[in-house]
């Protein structure tokens, strides 16, 4: 049924009056006029839709339709629902009517009475398109129930249907209890009542659940089968298990048929919370209720009986489902193997799974597969092998399975060498090898970064006529990707779906987490939409990488919309999504609320890590709140989480930029004192605070510790004493340092070059400067750093000309300016005078998209006041305001120095 909603009323405004109550309405002719006019509307109107003729020839004449006009007529054919409804579509078709909420209404009572449910839910979907609040709908209803005096309650049944069915369980409840409020005698249907249950414990509002159960009891309503299943899963998941097996004798009593399902729910909550002995006692007293347990209750008594680690008696139960004809589901057969592996007894293992096998599951090689892949995934590599050689030496011949998993086990290790071994045995044991092997090595090479092999093998594989599955695109994209090679990634993925070959959840999450990588957040949300518009869920991973795209991008407000999408969505977020909220939140200034977050997620027992903790920390540390970090330190450790040498990096660092030597030492101490040693990191982070402040031989004296103690040093630590080296003007030992660096492996990157550049510009030896950084921009080195470096150093020398040639040439090298390039040559104009080449700058800037800071908006507003354009800086400074950013007190200093000095010139005038 095909409704048309319309957004105008026909020929005249509909009015509502707002006095809804008059205690003596004083009735003037005008008004019985108005009331007569409206009873001779209504009269034509109900014989024209009753009549023969047609509506559209009939409805041409200019009769002045109101809401309240369609309403009576819609409630004088009551007779006739379809007729009602069909003059109600009419309407809004071919005359554009806007319905009240009332006509919707009655007509959904109505269709209902005479048991049209979709028409009537057709009708209730467009009219809550109309972004009625639940009361409002609820309101429009009862209005209509009450006009027309419908008897039922379907028109409210529906609406807590429609609501339970968009995952609004909270709206359907307010919905049940408004029906109570208004008329305690009218009450949902019992089905529906189930539905609501049902959707108030599938967002674990079990409370909430026994709270209705007991509204439903008082209101006289008996309940079915299934509402006592749920109530009993609400005590179940509550952990009350003595109210649980109460409301099971009640169910007892009050239902006639009974099912096993209930019970099941039981006993896996008992299994759940090792209360496997309660468990098996309710599936042995089921015979006595007439009840036989089904497959679901054997396989979750057996892996009840495996959390406790009772694998006999959890033996003991799979013997008895398979005589009963049952046949185990993978993960029990799975799970009981396992711990029967785990304490030892691999011979039952090897027992339990050929019996498995006669009874269809497996051959007798599966024996072997299964434990080999269960020892490899699990970490056990050397018992594989040795579970290998005894399935050899029992003349047992691996087959291709078998050598997939070993070579599979191998390149996850990383021993590609050993992988390639067996990829020969396999051949030369006359083995076809297929796609599998082949998945397993350009992975492996992946993981490693050795892509050129990766590429050999997947040409390899297709030269012997083996056709890539999605796994073996989805390696490669993603080592491409882990490179950051984007073009790469996405024309392997242009060549897959060429090929008919569909992506896959893992394949989309690369190409995502690669885009996020590369701060292309657009592109990133439309290939994720690109993904569900195909039907490819997203997984937790998926969310992960785009929740930290959005963090890292500052963008809170979708970063924790994705995080509501992903728990509406029943995907569970772990450490690293929460790691990346409370970063997100800290990096944008709103520590105390990433605090608030981090602790909200303990009182729900989330679980969480050192890693959550360390993102706080650092926030802390990024405002100097240094006691605020160590409180939370301390919580943290109070919660179970130990302090790692993570979090002792970042305390030290915050320590050091607070120049506060005592708790330095007191932290090293702690460290010591818990058996952690300093890492390069920390040694790092000590170098550089020393040669910053030009302390070097300090800094020097923890270089020597640091190498005593074995810790490698790094590109960033070579660039931290380097930088220290020609802040102090010691170049020559600087050059020194960097060529020991490159004989240690290790090539200098944009910071340490930037180091010598720098150091160049301030003693204005600009030629040296640019020779060095167009050498850098050769070898693909150069940032927006270098050139600032540049820009600075040329625009203190008073060559503006140059350092505007500098900022052409970044467009060219592909590099973005930033507001410190700007504001820096904005200044050198305003400094010489030349306002209007800074505006014109200024103007640039702006439409580059790049936004200015405070100091940025400083320089221009000093320029514009030393020019006598007071008007143009308070413009500036309101400009301040719309765009967000903070004026400083620097910022009034220079208005209220620029106004005094206008005054000033003004008494001199006069």
């Amino acid at each position: 049924m095909k409704l048309y909603p319309s957004h105008r009323p026909l020929k005249i405004p509909i009015i509502f009056s707002k006095q809804r109550f008059c205690a003596t309405p004083k009735v003037s002719p005008q008004d019985n006029d108005e009331k007569a006019k409206d009873a001779q509307i209504i009269s034509d109107l109900r014989l024209i839709v009753r009549g023969r003729q047609s509506w559209k020839v009939a409805l041409n004449t200019a009769i002045f339709l109101k809401t309240h006009h369609v309403e009576e007529v819609l409630i004088q054919t009551l007779d006739d629902p379809r007729l009602a409804l069909r003059f109600f579509n009419f309407l809004g078709l071919h005359k554009g009517f806007h319905h009240s909420a009332e006509s919707f209404c009655v007509l959904i009572h109505a269709l209902l009475n005479v048991n049209l449910f979709w028409p009537a839910s057709s009708l209730l979907q467009t009219l809550l398109l109309r972004g009625l609040s639940t009361s409002e709908a609820f309101e429009a209803l009862w209005k209509a129930h009450e006009k027309c005096k419908f008897h039922s309650s379907l028109g409210f049944d529906l609406l807590i249907q429609h609501y339970v069915q968009n995952r609004r369980a909270f709206d359907a409840l307010m919905v049940f209890r408004l029906m109570r409020k208004f008329d305690c005698r009218l009450l949902p249907q019992i089905r529906t009542l189930s539905a609501l249950l049902n959707d108030l414990a599938k967002i674990r509002q079990f409370g909430i659940v026994l709270e209705v159960f007991d509204e439903i009891v008082k209101a006289g309503i008996r309940p079915d089968i299934f509402i006592y299943t749920v109530v009993i899963r609400s005590f179940c998941e509550s952990k009350d298990f003595v109210r649980a097996c109460e409301m099971i004798h009640q169910m007892e009593s009050n239902v006639a048929e009974l099912n096993v399902v209930v019970y099941n729910v039981l006993i896996h909550g008992l299994c759940k919370n090792h209360g496997v002995w309660e468990a098996v006692e309710v599936k042995n007293g089921l015979v006595k209720r007439g009840l036989r347990a089904d497959i679901i209750t054997y396989n979750t008594l057996v892996l009840g009986l495996c959390r406790v680690e009772q694998f006999d008696v959890a033996v003991e139960m799979m013997d008895e489902m398979i005589k009963l004809g049952f046949v185990p589901s993978e993960a029990v057969v799975t799970s009981l193997v396992e711990g029967l592996r785990r304490k030892g007894k691999v011979e039952d293992a090897l027992s339990l799974v050929k019996k498995v096998g006669e009874i269809g599951l497996a051959p007798n090689l599966f024996v072997y597969n299964a434990l080999i892949n269960s020892l490899c995934k699990n970490g056990k590599f050397d018992e594989a092998e040795l579970l290998y050689n005894e399935m050899e030496s029992k003349g047992l011949h691996a087959n291709d399975v078998t050598f997939s998993i070993l070579i599979d086990s191998f390149c996850r290790r990383g021993e590609m060498d050993i992988a390639l071994s067996f990829l020969s045995k396999m051949r030369e044991a006359g083995i076809k090898v297929t796609v599998y092997p082949y998945n397993s090595l350009i992975s492996g090479h992946c993981k490693l970064g050795n892509l050129c092999l990766a590429e050999s093998f997947f040409n390899e594989m297709i030269n012997n006529r083996l056709q890539p599955t999605v796994i073996t695109y989805t390696s490669l994209l993603s080592g491409y990707c882990n490179e950051g090679k984007l073009h790469k990634a996405f024309r392997l993925y242009h060549e897959m779906t060429g090929k008919a070959i569909a992506p896959n959840t893992y394949t989309y999450t690369a190409l995502i987490s690669c885009l996020c990588r590369a701060n292309m957040m657009v592109e990133a949300v439309r290939l994720f939409g690109e993904m569900v518009e195909r039907n490819i869920m997203p997984n937790e991973v998926t969310y992960n990488v785009l929740i930290e795209g959005y963090c890292k991008d500052g963008n809170m407000v979708k970063a924790f919309e994705l995080f509501g999408e992903m728990v509406d969505k029943v995907l569970v977020p772990d450490t690293y999504t929460y790691r990346s909220l409370i970063s997100g939140l800290c990096s944008v200034g709103r520590v105390s609320e990433a605090k608030e977050f981090l602790d909200g997620l303990h009182r729900d027992h989330r679980k969480l890590n050192e890693m959550c903790y360390s993102a706080l920390l650092h926030g802390y540390c990024k405002e100097g709140k240094i006691e605020d970090a160590l409180r939370a330190c301390r919580e943290m450790v109070a919660r179970g989480i130990d302090m790692d040498l993570v979090c002792y990096g970042i305390l030290i660092d915050g320590t050091l930029k607070q120049h506060d030597t005592r708790r330095l030492l007191v932290l090293l101490k702690e460290m010591d004192d818990q058996g952690l040693s300093p890492d390069n990191v920390i040694y790092t982070s000590m170098i550089d605070a020393n040669s910053k402040v030009g302390n070097l031989r300090e800094a020097f004296g923890l270089w020597d510790i640091m190498i005593g103690e074995g810790c490698i040093p790094n590109v960033v630590t070579y660039t931290a004493l380097i930088n220290g080296l020609c802040k102090a003007g010691f170049i020559d030992k600087a050059e020194l340092l960097c060529k020991e660096m490159l004989v240690s492996n290790l090539l200098p990157n944009q910071i340490t070059y930037g180091c010598f550049i720098d150091r160049l510009a301030e003693e204005g030896n600009m030629d040296k400067a640019v020779e060095l950084h167009n050498a850098i921009v050769k070898g693909v080195l150069a940032n927006t750093v270098t050139y600032n470096i540049l820009i600075r150093g040329f625009c203190k020398l008073g060559r503006l000309e140059e350092a505007m040639e500098l900022l052409v040439g970044m467009a060219d090298n592909g590099i973005l300016p930033d507001c410190i390039t700007y504001s820096t040559i904005i200044y050198e104009h305003c400094r010489r005078g030349s306002l209007h080449e800074a505006i014109r700058l200024w103007d640039s800037m702006l439409n580059k998209g790049i936004m200015p800071d405070t100091l940025a908006y400083n320089f221009l507003i000093h320029g514009c006041c030393v020019a006598g354009e007071l008007n143009k800086a308070f413009e500036l400074r309101d400009d301040m305001f719309r765009r967000g950013v903070k004026p400083s007190k620097v910022t009034h200093d220079i208005l209220a120095r620029g106004n005094h000095l206008k005054n000033s010139y003004e008494n001199v005038d006069q």
